[in-house]
């Protein structure tokens, strides 16, 4: 009795000891920050404090980012089971880390998305504080969602950061009221543009394979297009979001350089998936493994595109204050150290490793239920999205257009699941009285049809209907039984929430720490 005790004691204690390591390792790369920093000398040849303790804050921001933002990039590889929960935290670590030290940059804007006028602030250290207190609201504004389980978009973050931190430090006519309007309006913009491309991409590939008689040769003829628009996509992606710090490129080019991408997968890929073809079964389970590389090669993609673009919101406002430290004024561009950007990427990926698990669950299985052909839409949706806006200027979130995606899957399988329910339940009103084997093979018959043959079917019905007269409450009661919830509502709600508060929260906290900062500083 004591032995069996004692064993549920250690089970009961062992989450805890898990959780006490990861926040070990943590703070141990904390602790390396301080260690490192503490060695440097700014331009007047002695130690900065103000330095180390943005150096530290910047390395909890890109832990906070690793355990929230990379999610969106493998969460859906990982839903579908394309990816395996570890295989797809290994992947995004060495490709969020390439893209960081790789197209990372080494000159950075240093007020994100010009969000505030840094003309108005002519001291270089309130400018030092107001970038420490944005980067410390917008870690600590993620770190919550985090333990909300809420993914939320790191730019909007530390967007809101600034703009507290400025209007603190400034007053209301330091803001760029034009660009918050603009990034309020991305709120909107960003998870509808994913919603939709994502629901269009799976549509189509409901009608092109699934919805067919024999879904293996229909995957055949379809599934080389599908891949070959993903390599045009991310191609096109990579070399204008992915790169564009080592080499900037023009719209056109980029969108050709992709093209002739598209083409050799295209010829490189028919073969193989023709081959591959051969051995399945006709069966939408069997199908759905054609498209498990193709995710593979999306999560990595998303990973090292990732790396490059949003290594920024880490290290961003830490090269600033290096800058403004060393140089003693403030300046509109700002040199990235490579010691900077390696803080930078070992943060985002040691973070992803030790609290990412947690977010890459919400995003992959716990607001709809994914699949691979799902996935792949979900990925389309990112890419093509992020080409769409940056060419229309508008400020969209990844975050917001890969979760937004998901939900578009999701309403679209409701919307199919309800339809499809209202036309059995028409036909069973149109075959009252009638022998129920009858009624249950013709409802066979109609499982089995094409689109334009379901559509037939029904018109077919709809001109010899008979009289069925329900009731208001009765037809209330049969809609209720058609509305198949398969995005869960309370996991919407949560993220919308998160999303609308995010700027106005890290503005919030922002403020309060400027002041709490020049309130300590200021004898």
């Amino acid at each position: 009795m004591e032995l069996r005790n004692i064993n549920d004691l250690e089970k009961a204690t062992l989450s805890g000891r898990k959780e006490m390591l990861r926040f070990g390792i943590a703070l141990f790369f904390i602790i390396g920050i301080i260690l490192f920093t503490s060695g440097m000398q700014n331009g007047t040849g002695v130690m900065s404090v103000e330095l180390i303790v943005a150096a530290m804050i910047g390395g909890y921001m890109a832990l906070n980012i690793g355990a929230n933002d990379v999610a969106n990039n493998v969460g859906p590889a990982v839903g579908s089971k394309a990816l395996t929960l570890t295989g797809a935290i290994i992947l995004a670590a060495i490709f969020e880390s390439a893209g960081a030290l790789i197209a990372g940059g080494d000159v950075i804007s240093t007020i994100k998305k010009g969000i505030i006028d840094p003309g108005l602030i002519n001291d270089p250290q309130t400018f030092i504080w107001l970038m420490m207190a944005a980067l410390l609201a917008a870690a600590l504004w993620l770190n919550i969602a985090t333990a909300l389980g809420a993914p939320v978009s790191t730019t909007h973050s530390i967007v809101g950061g600034v703009l507290g931190g400025g209007i603190a430090a400034a007053g209301w006519d330091i803001a760029n009221w034009n660009q918050v309007g603009a990034i309020a309006a991305s709120w909107i913009i960003s998870p509808l543009l994913g919603g939709l491309i994502a629901a269009g991409f799976l549509m189509w590939i409901k009608r092109s394979i699934t919805y067919k008689d024999d879904m293996v040769n229909a995957a055949k003829r379809t599934l080389p297009l599908l891949i070959a628009i993903m390599a045009w996509a991310f191609s096109t992606y990579l070399v204008m979001k992915g790169l564009k710090k080592i080499w900037k490129v023009d719209f056109e080019i980029a969108l050709l350089i992709g093209f002739g991408i598209a083409v050799a997968v295209y010829l490189t890929v028919r073969p193989l998936i023709t081959r591959q073809a051969n051995y399945l079964q006709n069966s939408k389970r069997s199908v759905n493994t054609l498209f498990t590389i193709p995710l593979i090669f999306a999560a990595a993609l998303l990973s090292f595109a990732h790396g490059a673009n949003d290594v920024a919101n880490a290290v961003g406002p830490l090269a600033a204050i290096n800058d403004a430290i060393n140089s003693q004024g403030i300046h509109a561009k700002a040199e990235i150290p490579l010691w900077i950007m390696v803080i930078g990427a070992i943060g985002i990926s040691l973070g992803l490793l030790l609290f990412g698990p947690k977010l890459i669950r919400t995003v992959g299985s716990e607001i709809t239920e994914l699949d691979q052909m799902r996935a792949y839409s979900v990925a389309m949706a990112a890419s093509i999205t992020v080409i769409i806006a940056s060419q229309l200027g508008l400020p969209v979130s990844s975050t917001h257009i890969a979760v937004g995606g998901i939900f578009g899957v999701g309403f679209l399988r409701e919307y199919l699941k309800r339809s499809y329910a209202k036309a059995i339940q028409e036909i069973k009103d149109h075959h009252q009285g009638e022998d129920e084997e009858e009624v249950n093979a013709y409802i066979r018959r109609f499982a089995n049809a094409s689109i334009a043959e379901k559509k037939y079917m029904l018109s077919q019905l709809k001109q010899k209907e008979a009289e069925v007269e329900l009731s208001k409450k009765e037809r209330k009661s049969l809609n209720k039984v058609y509305q198949t919830e398969l995005v869960k509502r309370s996991a919407f709600l949560k993220i919308v929430t998160a999303w609308v508060v995010t700027v106005p929260a890290s503005a919030g906290m922002a403020a309060l720490i400027y002041f709490a900062i020049r309130g300590m500083m200021i004898p």
